[in-house]
């Protein structure tokens, strides 16, 4: 029986962990489980970035085959599993907007039917103080670096986007963005 762990983000997140260090043993129970705990955080995404419900799934689907292959790759001591998971969401869903050429959807009316109310796992761990740290460390990058990181990975915007709104290079931003997570990355290893 699966225990889960609403109310102790750092228990559900090593759950979280172990089931993606199984699924990279090609354990077929774990990867269950790990789409159990994180499909409907995965989906949000999707949905965000496609603005389409039937695209999304079908993204979700390339997302968790993409997660079978690549679990033996996760390092747990390097990213939080639903980061990893989210980074891979996240491009998957705009390589599809990028293929299919549409742009960003406004927001979708029916969100709210398609929502769980029940509490996730993995939404219990975004809250903990791993998503303070998080902000704290954004809060320290320069403007244009926090900015950009921000609007790129949190609202699905592709780089090609956001330098055609603020008037920059591509070049340009996807330094800005570099630095940014490196930067980042430097904050949160030394928290």
């Amino acid at each position: 029986m699966t225990v889960d762990h609403p109310n102790d983000p750092a228990a559900a997140r090593a759950r979280l962990t172990e089931m993606l260090v199984r699924t990279g043993d090609e354990d077929r129970a774990a990867f269950r489980e790990v789409y159990r705990l994180t499909s409907a955080k995965l989906f949000g995404i999707c949905l965000r970035i496609c603005g389409e419900r039937q695209a999304a799934e079908d993204v979700l689907h390339d997302v968790y085959l993409l997660v079978w292959r690549r679990a033996g790759g996760f390092e747990p001591g390097r990213a939080s599993p639903i980061s990893w998971l989210a980074t891979i969401a996240r491009n998957k869903a705009i390589d599809w907007r990028r293929a299919s050429g549409s742009r960003a959807a406004g927001p979708i009316e029916m969100a709210g039917e398609l929502a769980d109310t029940r509490p996730i796992a993995t939404d219990t761990m975004l809250a903990d103080e791993q998503l303070r740290r998080l902000h704290a460390c954004l809060d320290g990058l320069e403007d244009r670096q926090r900015d950009a990181i921000r609007t790129a990975f949190f609202d699905g915007v592709t780089y090609s986007e956001l330098a055609t709104r603020i008037a920059v290079p591509l070049g340009t931003m996807k330094s800005w963005v570099r630095r940014g997570l490196m930067n980042l990355r430097s904050c949160l290893d030394a928290a």
